[in-house]
């Protein structure tokens, strides 16, 4: 089980930061634009979809298209029915209530995330990974807090895991590491 709820977790921060990125739990807009300049750093140039797996309210979606990634079909999935609501009104792209956990998932070529994993804890956190690079074509890109302490809201995961895991689902790993503290962004790529 979770530490936390998606619901508790967030909705208190919308109430009291609004449909801003700290309403996301984000420390600043820019900490969420550099986690997305990770993300961006290991998609393949030649990527024509992505899902986007916890998009909150869409902001992949602009970063996408201020930074010259704007060929890229854009879909979001968000367990919770409030950040679907605003995602849809912000990017009239095609964004669907899902929990990644057990609903069955939209087939893609490249599945994304950023800060989703960061309440789940570990089990959960390894089938949503398993079950996002499995909907891929080609791959899944995320980040988490990188750790192995226990932490009563956020989960921390070891590099160590991680590769663990990429082993077992026989992926191309690439780790981009130390533009935060703590924080690690990693693509499991497909082989061919």
């Amino acid at each position: 089980m979770s530490h936390i709820t998606n619901t508790k977790f967030y909705h208190q921060a919308i109430a009291k930061h609004g449909y801003t990125p700290q309403g996301l739990r984000w420390h600043s807009k820019t900490s969420q634009k550099v986690r997305f300049h990770q993300i961006l750093s290991l998609l393949p140039s030649n990527t024509a979809s992505i899902v986007d797996a916890g998009c909150g309210f869409g902001d992949l979606y602009h970063y996408l298209q201020q930074h010259g990634r704007r060929s890229i079909r854009y879909s979001g999935l968000d367990a919770l029915e409030l950040m679907v609501t605003e995602a849809r009104n912000r990017t009239s792209q095609g964004i669907y209530q899902c929990d990644i956990l057990t609903d069955p998932l939209l087939e893609g070529e490249f599945y994304v995330c950023s800060g989703a994993l960061n309440i789940l804890d570990k089990k959960e956190s390894f089938r949503f990974i398993e079950r996002c690079f499995h909907a891929s074509s080609r791959g899944f890109i995320f980040n988490f807090l990188e750790g192995e302490e226990y932490s009563r809201i956020f989960n921390y995961l070891s590099v160590a895991q991680i590769e663990k895991l990429g082993k077992k689902l026989n992926a191309r790993l690439v780790f981009k590491r130390h533009y935060y503290e703590r924080d690690c962004t990693v693509a499991f790529y497909k082989k061919i």
